[in-house]
């Protein structure tokens, strides 16, 4: 009797315990690699990390940072995916993963892009510095310039395509940062979701480095790297659910341990965490009074456009506080920011949106009131 007693009242406690949708946090042992990170690409945020500053080569993940500033030239007209690229001696005769271009060779843009980031072809990525800037140097001094544009601050590149070559480092974290900013540009996920491909008519296969891309739910990308200095390495990038990650791995033995420390990572995000839309609460659209104003009161706006990460479980926890005076002064713009939205889960804030004037209001204008009670006065003469 007593034991079924005392089954029941711990089972009963059991029942009443909060119950976590996550899973138990990721330890730095089931990760083999040496440094790895998890970063949310909408927000920037770390979810995980193992010495994600710790300094080390990066191989051809280094070609993250030579397609940003690809994509780049392309968004701005610089060149376009139709250009004819020609291949430099200096170009054919990088080693390492390439598509033998040979000396005076030509293909497009779009070809060369495509071999850069599915074969990692060293050859294609020189040539693409080279009709951006005329020189491999003077695209590298872009890269470093653009790396230290987005605070990239464990980043050194000496060359376009990640060979080896001393001083020529990044980091986890750095990467993590570079490919946020490359998957901005959304074409680069139609060449980093191929699998295979052919150029030359045909002639030369392409098949992707990234064996994710066969094997893992919601994979988009990005790109693979390995060398003797810097081991296996990759910057994986996959969604679910609205739900965009960023893995990072660096320095892996092997190619099957970087793909397999990626999985576990990428698991680990989308187990943990997802995106919420909050909705604008009662009270943030409405009428506020206006000082001295040619009008006594306008209408504001409201818009809560950006998804916030949460950990799972965690909407009930969510609240809205709305921050909005009483009245403000005239004059007042229309789109001016009179007040905000601030969201938080469990009392600490986690997201802040504007509340604008949705119209203008002028100050008072005597003239123009005497102009107004002029046409009124007018208008009623000329009915009398």
């Amino acid at each position: 009797m007593f034991f079924w007693k005392k089954f029941c009242i711990i089972l009963a406690i059991l029942l009443c315990m909060p119950v976590s949708m996550s899973v138990n946090a990721l330890s730095d042992k089931e990760i083999t690699a040496p440094s790895a990170v998890l970063m949310d690409s909408h927000t920037g945020q770390i979810l995980y990390e193992k010495n994600a500053h710790e300094v080390r080569p990066c191989a051809s993940i280094t070609k993250v940072m030579t397609l940003t500033l690809v994509m780049e030239a392309l968004d701005s007209g610089k060149i376009s995916l139709s250009d004819t690229v020609t291949t430099s001696a200096h170009a054919s005769s990088m080693g390492g993963s390439d598509i033998w271009l040979e000396v005076g060779e030509t293909m497009t843009v779009d070809e060369m892009v495509k071999a850069t980031i599915v074969a990692s072809a060293n050859d294609a990525a020189v040539a693409l510095a080279e009709h951006i800037c005329g020189t491999e140097d003077e695209f590298v001094a872009q890269m470093n310039q653009k790396a230290k544009s987005l605070g990239m601050k464990e980043t050194v590149f000496k060359n376009c395509n990640g060979l080896d070559e001393d001083g020529h480092v990044t980091s986890a974290y750095d990467v993590a940062v570079m490919s946020r900013e490359l998957i901005k540009h959304k074409k680069i996920l139609d060449y980093s979701k191929i699998w295979m491909d052919n150029l030359r008519g045909g002639k030369t296969q392409l098949v992707n480095t990234n064996k994710l891309l066969k094997s893992y739910r919601g994979i988009t990308g990005l790109k693979t790297g390995t060398t003797s200095k810097a081991g296996s390495c990759i910057s994986a990038t996959a969604e679910r659910d609205g739900l965009s990650l960023i893995a990072v791995v660096l320095g892996s033995k092997t190619g099957k341990e970087r793909f397999s420390d990626a999985s576990k990572i990428l698991d680990y995000g989308f187990a943990n965490y997802e995106m919420y839309q909050p909705e604008v609460p009662d009270g943030a659209v409405t009428e506020i009074a206006v000082k001295n104003g040619m009008t006594d009161k306008i209408k504001t706006s409201a818009n809560a456009n950006q998804s916030i990460l949460i950990k799972k479980g965690d909407k009930e926890k969510i609240s809205a506080d709305i921050v909005l005076p009483n009245e403000i002064e005239a004059p007042v713009e229309k789109n001016t920011v009179v007040g905000k939205i601030l969201y938080k889960n469990s009392g600490h804030q986690i997201a802040e949106y504007p509340i604008t004037a949705a119209e203008s209001a002028e100050n008072i204008d005597f003239w123009k009131i005497f102009k107004m009670i002029f046409i009124v006065s007018s208008a009623v003469f000329r009915s009398d």
